[in-house]
């Protein structure tokens, strides 16, 4: 009874919330843009209610909120993907890899050339869409592991499938949430600061609803930070292989790792040998989770499909789109074959400019660098799905930079391009979404620069 009366407006709040999810999850089309924004933009105000409002340091307070974040993940858990239909394609690569098929060596385009049968094979298909169906898997093998998993434990159900999908995000969400917490109490930081991911409604609709896997890269990434800050590299390497292994991402970060083992924050005996024998663990760790699918064949389809995210397709990009519309006007035609080999190159510059030019020695300038390097890669990318925002979200956490958590609410903008007459992007809501997340994350830079120059402190 205390409970209650202690917690009455919160309980009220999450109930609302919870009412909220559902109607997301179980009511709305991707189709109903007015209805989506309106929905998510409520469950902000409630995330921000409980965050900054109903938060404080006592430790019953933060179970609270851990409890009503598993709540909200609950409501989704029998709920079909309503606003990405990538999972199609995730139950289809299971469960051709349980029948001892690669899905790096077949499409599903051509799932009828080979002898296996794959259970619900044509309704996966035409749920991914021809598009998908006609690629080789872009997914890692530790990816494609837990699609196996799906399929060993749901193979002939679609909703078996996601509800055990749904699982495995659910708990590497609740590890984000255990080793984030960690992670900032090493850095003397709000622990409240996790509950802007783990309560987040952009990461609960996106990644429990809709699937996505970027937390379960994530939980092994912010593993690996709080056991490479604690001294423990060798496993802080095994861990990063791991969630390079889930998503490819984390490879741009590798570079940043080079100051940091000269510095004090890593240990006195941490050298350029040291380094090598991280990247190496690291290398040797993606090695042996792509080695049972390793042949020439896997290496040119997985590279092609790769290639295709960077030289074919397009959404919700920023500075690319003012580059194709300068080659309109010059050439005459989409120079994205060009554009897309070169701004990764751009990227991979900028990237070595932030390992070699910025001191990353102490924990907050490492993640700092990071969040940097992942902002400018997307903001440079021709293709920017909302769910990709989850890694500078994270990131941000660990930071005095508030500008992904902003980003994580504008994106939403990018779902006006899914109408009822079919995919139509609207450039103009896609030029405010990058407008407000570049002001603010220019004059957050600007300020904390200032900050940073009156107090004498270090850089971040």
């Amino acid at each position: 009874m205390n409970f209650i009366k202690t917690y009455k407006i919160p309980i009220l709040v999450a109930l609302v919330s919870i009412v909220l999810y559902l109607g997301f999850a179980y009511i709305l089309k991707r189709s109903e843009f007015v209805k989506l924004i309106s929905l998510y933009a409520a469950l902000y105000i409630t995330s921000y209610l409980f965050i900054e409002k109903y938060y404080s340091r006592n430790s019953r307070n933060f179970r609270f909120l851990t409890s009503i974040g598993i709540v909200f993940r609950l409501a989704l858990i029998v709920s079909i993907p309503n606003l990405s239909q990538d999972f199609y394609r995730f139950l289809w690569d299971g469960r051709l890899l349980i029948q001892g098929f690669s899905p790096y060596l077949f499409t599903p385009a051509t799932s009828s050339t080979f002898d296996v049968t794959i259970a619900q094979s044509q309704k996966l298909i035409e749920g991914m869409g021809s598009l998908n169906a006609s690629h080789f898997s872009n997914y890692p093998p530790v990816n494609q592991l837990f699609f196996a998993i799906a399929a060993l434990f749901a193979g002939k159900s679609i909703l078996g499938s996601v509800i055990v999908l749904r699982m495995v995000i659910i708990l590497a969400d609740v590890g984000i949430l255990y080793f984030g917490k960690k992670v900032l109490e090493q850095l003397n930081l709000p622990v409240k600061n996790i509950f802007w991911y783990f309560l987040s409604p952009f990461i609960i609709i996106e990644l429990t609803g809709n699937l996505h896997f970027e937390g379960v890269m994530l939980f092994f990434f912010v593993w690996a930070l709080y056991l490479l800050f604690k001294r423990k590299w060798l496993w802080a390497a095994v861990l990063i292989g791991l969630s390079i292994s889930v998503k490819l991402l984390p490879l741009l970060l590798l570079p940043l790792f080079f100051r940091w083992f000269s510095s004090k924050e890593a240990s006195a005996a941490l050298n350029l040998t040291s380094l090598l024998k991280f990247y190496s663990i690291i290398g040797v760790t993606i090695l042996i989770t792509f080695l049972p699918f390793f042949s020439s064949e896997f290496i040119q389809n997985f590279a092609v499909t790769i290639g295709l995210w960077f030289q074919n397709f397009e959404f919700n990009a920023s500075v690319y789109y003012i580059i194709r519309w300068i080659g309109f006007q010059v050439v005459g035609w989409n120079i994205i074959g060009t554009v897309g080999k070169i701004l990764p190159m751009i990227v991979v510059l900028f990237i070595l400019g932030l390992s070699f030019l910025k001191k990353n020695r102490t924990p907050q300038q490492l993640i700092t660098s990071m969040l940097f390097a992942v902002s400018f890669y997307f903001l440079l990318s021709t293709t920017v799905h909302p769910w990709y925002i989850a890694t500078p979200l994270i990131l941000s956490v660990f930071t005095n930079y508030k500008f992904p958590i902003v980003w994580s609410f504008v994106v939403v903008l990018s779902y006006s391009a899914y109408g009822k007459e079919g995919f139509d992007e609207n450039l103009w809501l896609v030029a405010l979404e990058y407008f407000i997340v570049i002001g603010i994350a220019a004059w957050e830079f600007t300020r904390c620069k200032k900050y940073r120059e009156k107090e004498k402190l270090p850089n971040y």
